[in-house]
């Protein structure tokens, strides 16, 4: 269990990584300064500190949905996809500038985490609150890009 949650905690954060080599200079960048942000939009730094905690949770969620799973080609699937839209949201907004595009990929993640709490919770039940940040967060994280492409 230690070693999954380790192997998919080094695959999350890659994605990060991956997604953030092509943000500049990201929150702290003059574009991103001077858009006409939501009011609720939180500090840059607590950006940071959600994901850190995102991905350690969303990796021990996924050594139990390994665990459990009987058709892992579905997980992988899902997971793959997961990945490659967490890492594209990174460079679609801060260094395309494309907001709206940024917004339909942040609500195609959104379903997809959706989904995965659907798929998964009779198999995990109460181990899927550790999916609930992802969640909760991506709620935030597209009501704040669709503010941006309102609002610029």
């Amino acid at each position: 269990m230690i070693v999954r949650s380790i192997i998919f905690l080094i695959i999350n954060f890659l994605g990060l990584g991956v997604g953030s080599f092509f943000t500049k200079k990201g929150v702290s960048s003059t574009w991103y300064q001077s858009l006409s942000k939501a009011p609720w939009t939180p500090p840059g730094w607590v950006f940071g500190v959600a994901w850190t905690c995102i991905m350690i949770c969303f990796a021990t969620y996924m050594a139990f949905v390994w665990k459990y799973t009987v058709n892992t080609k579905t997980l992988i699937l899902l997971f793959a996809t997961q990945w490659l839209l967490n890492a594209l949201w990174n460079p679609v907004f801060f260094y395309y500038h494309n907001t709206t595009l940024a917004l339909i990929i942040i609500i195609a993640l959104l379903i997809l985490i959706t989904i995965f709490i659907g798929y998964y919770w009779k198999s995990l039940t109460i181990k899927s609150l550790f999916i609930a940040p992802y969640f909760v967060w991506l709620l935030i994280a597209t009501s704040l890009n669709f503010y941006i492409v309102l609002k610029n």
